[in-house]
């Protein structure tokens, strides 16, 4: 059965799209530790991040950086967080969380409830500063 990630891939489930490239994925996290947080995936489905061949976890890694720089141009921040958990869809994803202090990426706390129109619009302008 294919993952909630590949289903969005296909387009089966709608996401907040933030750059897409022939092998790889981002969206913005529906239940955000903060404003910007984006979900970076490969398209191929495999579930732990370290099973990925080493081509595609160097690209995934690229990729993400790509992200992670169009965020940081959008959403206000010191940095961009990176984590790796796994453990909650099983599909390798990478989580670009924006930091201004360590607490932001405590997965513990509650989470962002944002409203359809504002994760269209940081979607949008995630996108027109990907590159």
């Amino acid at each position: 059965m294919a993952t909630i990630f590949s289903r969005i891939v296909k387009g089966e489930i709608p996401s907040y799209k933030v750059a897409e490239d022939e092998r790889f994925y981002a969206f913005l996290d529906i239940n955000p530790l903060a404003e910007g947080h984006t979900l970076v995936i490969p398209k191929q489905e495999v579930d732990y991040l370290f099973d990925l061949d080493p081509e595609t976890l160097s690209g995934l890694t690229l990729f993400a950086q790509r992200v992670a720089k169009a965020v940081e141009k959008v959403v206000p921040c010191k940095r961009i967080g990176v984590a790796v958990l796994g453990l909650e869809v099983p599909h390798a994803h990478i989580h670009l969380v924006p930091l201004n202090r360590e607490s932001d990426i405590d997965f513990h706390k509650p989470k962002l409830k944002l409203t359809q129109e504002r994760l269209v619009e940081i979607a949008s302008n995630i996108a027109k500063e990907f590159k």
